[in-house]
């Protein structure tokens, strides 16, 4: 790994970071790391799953992991931009506006149930989630680094929710579902459901610096030549299939670029294989493509676009 002095240390925190995160959310180990995999990449991560899977539990387990600001926001139908970003207030003693900052400016936001809010909203973290700043009254203002947006959010066809439109979903790194535990968790949770909610226990392994430390490592990992062109030929298969009406766009092939760096480093590499990109696949695209007219399935909606990127995954040559 290439993160000089502090390697050690660094690897060691991020293994306790993901132990820590799994004393909260039992029995899914895949999840975390995933999600785990989102932040260090420097993206944002969008959780999807029904009500009571817990969705907001990972999310909230994962902001107390890091030692650096953090602000939890409930996205509602009446939740107004400047409700994120802040507002300009004219200061009678100075005769002049001043900037009140929003929970924008924090440098891990947790948006709860980001689609129960009008899209109007929604976009206000457009800017905030592409550029790492935000413009209110034609000033612009940085927030601060790291910044990082974990959204929950429950299906599109639950009551009360505004689906995400296409150029916001774009910019999440990765989309992962919660699911239901296995019964043997989901009885381990239920024995101890009065401490099943710890997130507020867990104590911070990261600091801000360290996460900042450890994206710009990421950044040094190896991308092969030849595992580039594979990347790239796998996003050219979601642009040319018969059963998706819209592929990958170019951010989407720089997040399964980025997030194979970030999981060879998690696991103790300083190169990406093949696996890496296969394994991120699924959860990189799978928000970013529309299903065409010429697909038709049983499954749910969310099932029909894993099951079609999981198709185009095995038809693609790996390299080596």
């Amino acid at each position: 790994m290439i993160i000089g002095a502090h390697e050690p240390d660094l690897e060691y925190k991020i293994g306790a970071l993901q132990d820590s995160v799994e004393r909260v959310i039992k029995g899914k180990s895949e999840a975390v790391e995933l999600a785990l995999v989102t932040l260090l990449a420097g993206g944002h991560l969008l959780i999807e799953d029904v009500p009571g899977t817990g969705k907001t539990t990972l999310a909230h387990a994962l902001a107390r992991s890091f030692d650096c600001s953090f602000q939890r926001i409930q996205f509602t139908s009446d939740l107004l931009p400047s409700d994120l970003t802040g507002v300009s207030i004219f200061n009678q003693v100075e005769q002049q506006f001043e900037f009140r900052s929003g929970p924008l400016f924090a440098n891990v936001i947790l948006a709860d149930e980001v689609n129960r809010t009008t899209p109007k909203t929604q976009s206000a973290l457009l800017e905030a989630m592409s550029d790492g700043r935000i413009t209110v009254d034609g000033h612009t203002y940085p927030l601060p680094q790291p910044f990082t947006v974990i959204a929950t959010q429950n299906p599109a066809e639950y009551h009360g929710t505004y689906p995400l439109p296409e150029s916001q979903l774009d910019r999440f790194l990765m989309r992962i579902p919660m699911g239901y535990p296995k019964e043997s968790y989901e009885e381990e949770i239920l024995r101890s459901q009065i401490n099943y909610h710890t997130a507020e226990l867990l104590e911070p392994v990261l600091t801000g610096q360290e996460i900042v430390q450890c994206q710009r490592a990421i950044e040094q990992v190896t991308v092969q030549q030849v595992l580039l062109k594979y990347l790239m030929a796998l996003v050219r298969a979601t642009r040319e299939s018969e059963f998706l009406a819209l592929g990958v766009s170019t951010r989407g092939a720089m997040a399964l670029y980025r997030a194979s760096q970030a999981i060879a480093f998690m696991r103790g590499r300083d190169y990406v294989t093949p696996d890496d990109v296969k394994r991120l696949a699924v959860p990189i695209f799978a928000h970013r493509v529309l299903v065409s007219s010429n697909y038709s399935s049983p499954l749910g909606k969310s099932q029909e676009v894993e099951g079609i990127i999981q198709d185009l995954v095995g038809q693609v040559l790996v390299p080596f």
